[in-house]
């Protein structure tokens, strides 16, 4: 129970504005409430955002129905194993398994906390058909390392850019270099948000074309243009057994704002972000990495690892953060400890060190741009009060 006599912060709220709302309420009263105008819309301006012409945006329903998506289009299955990192959500290696595929798991760089590119390579075996990165709380992966590996081994690269809006990496934009697809997230605690949902990016023409289909039962033709013909068109095949991934015209329509405001979102994080890291920088913890000069970090999240002098355990440090009212959460306990991964690959902590150690000593707090400058100096002060006690 919060000891604090201020209202509770949370961890993550949304920002949505009038605009948002004015749109939601445009598609309600237009009786086009699923995929449909202003689906194709946010796609089309998601393409014009990322500034490659030759790009396709596939909106989806999570980021999670992305990711399998491009995996299924890429024809992974049983046999193939895919190299991702430990240090992730669930969502990244699950959609291996939905295709029969395995994982292969391997550690981060211990200064980024993104997937290590040497451990990539040295775990690539004859079985291996994909590379996921994740790009850790917003702070782009080396890319140029994972691509190099990819054309060398002559692997498939899928990114999940779930953290990575406006992420830039030699100041291109996450979405933009040389993967075979990429993948973000808009649920609702992302750096913009449709509620639910993801987009799904691309260059591979074939790629493009099956995901679309599997998108929405493997049907050869979408609602919104069946339902809007001038002729009449309510013939259909099945070309394939597909999924329900597509993304409401409701969502979407949040996602046309939300996308207008994305830089301003981004500039509003890394401020709170610089407060953070000036405020904090006497006391014994380990401050989240910056993007090099000249990139851009997203600040999806705000992580802190308490270093080796600090006299207090992460776990109480999250308890004592809750009793002053303040919200924490802990990216991520890792895919090594969860007990599905754990018992199907008999991993253990040790083959996995530096994410072991993050993990244990890591947890996040609050950064997004509904936060007042008074909840961040609230933030700061108690931040401060408990490294110190």
């Amino acid at each position: 129970m919060s000891e604090s006599p201020l209202p509770f912060l949370p961890f993550a709220l949304p920002e949505i504005g009038e605009d948002e709302i004015h749109e939601v309420v445009d598609t309600l009263r237009s009786g086009w409430v699923t995929t449909g105008p202003k689906a194709k819309r946010f796609e089309q301006d998601f393409a014009a955002f990322l500034g490659e012409p030759e790009i396709e945006c596939i909106a989806v329903n999570s980021a999670t129905a992305g990711l399998h998506l491009a995996l299924e289009a890429m024809g992974i299955g049983p046999g193939d194993e895919v190299i991702t990192t430990t240090h992730t959500f669930t969502a990244t290696a699950e959609v291996v398994r939905y295709l029969g595929a395995d994982v292969v798991l391997v550690d981060i760089d211990p200064a980024t906390l993104n997937i290590d590119p040497r451990l990539v390579e040295a775990a690539i075996t004859p079985r291996t058909r994909c590379i996921i990165p994740v790009h850790y709380a917003g702070l782009a992966v080396d890319m140029i390392a994972i691509l190099d590996i990819a054309r060398k081994h002559g692997l498939r690269v899928l990114e999940d850019a779930a953290h990575a809006l406006p992420t830039t990496l030699e100041k291109e934009l996450i979405g933009t270099m040389g993967s075979d697809a990429t993948v973000f997230s808009f649920y609702a605690n992302k750096t913009m948000t449709t509620g639910e949902g993801g987009m799904l990016v691309t260059r591979n023409a074939e790629l493009a074309k099956r995901a679309k289909v599997m998108r929405l039962h493997g049907m050869n033709r979408d609602a919104f243009d069946r339902f809007t013909a001038k002729v009449p068109s309510w013939y259909y095949e099945i070309v394939a057994p597909g999924f329900k991934y597509n993304l409401t015209d409701i969502a979407a329509a949040l996602g046309i704002h939300q996308l207008k405001r994305i830089q301003a979102f981004q500039a509003r994080r890394e401020q709170i972000a610089a407060a953070y890291n000036e405020a904090f920088a006497d006391l014994p913890l380990i401050l989240p990495p910056k993007a090099v000069e000249g990139d851009v970090h997203s600040w999806h999240l705000y992580v802190l690892r308490l270093s080796d002098a600090a006299k207090i355990e992460r776990d109480a440090f999250i308890e004592a953060m809750f009793a002053a009212g303040i919200g924490c959460s802990v990216h991520y306990i890792p895919l090594h400890l969860q007990p599905y991964w754990r018992d199907r690959y008999g991993l253990a902590p040790e083959q996995f060190p530096h994410s072991q150690k993050a993990y244990e000593r890591s947890f996040s707090i609050p950064l997004y741009t509904a936060m007042s400058d008074a909840d961040v100096q609230r933030v700061i002060a108690a931040v401060r009060r408990i490294a110190l006690a």
